[in-house]
C-alpha cells in the first residue's frame, strides 16, 4: 500500500502538511497577504494575531475569505 502525504484542505483544495505548519506559514506559502483575508480552521475563526500560534494538523479544513464592504 503506497504511503500518502498528509494534507490540509485550503478552501476545499488539498495542500501538503508538515509538522510545525502554522496557519501563518500556510498563508505565506500561498503568497497571501495576512491582512487581505480572514481565516477559520475547522469552522472556528482565527484572529490574525493568533495565526502564527495556530498549528495545523493533517485533515484540518482551512477557510479563507475576504470581507465585503458596502452599504
Amino acid at each position: 500500500m503506497p504511503e500518502t502525504t498528509p494534507t490540509v484542505s485550503l478552501n476545499g483544495e488539498p495542500r501538503p502538511w508538515r509538522p510545525g505548519l502554522s496557519l501563518a506559514d500556510l498563508l505565506a506559502t500561498e503568497g497571501l497577504a495576512p491582512e487581505a483575508v480572514a481565516s477559520a480552521v475547522n469552522a472556528s475563526f482565527v484572529p490574525r494575531g493568533q495565526r502564527a500560534a495556530t498549528l495545523l494538523q493533517p485533515g484540518d479544513e482551512i477557510a479563507l475569505f475576504q470581507a465585503i464592504v458596502g452599504g
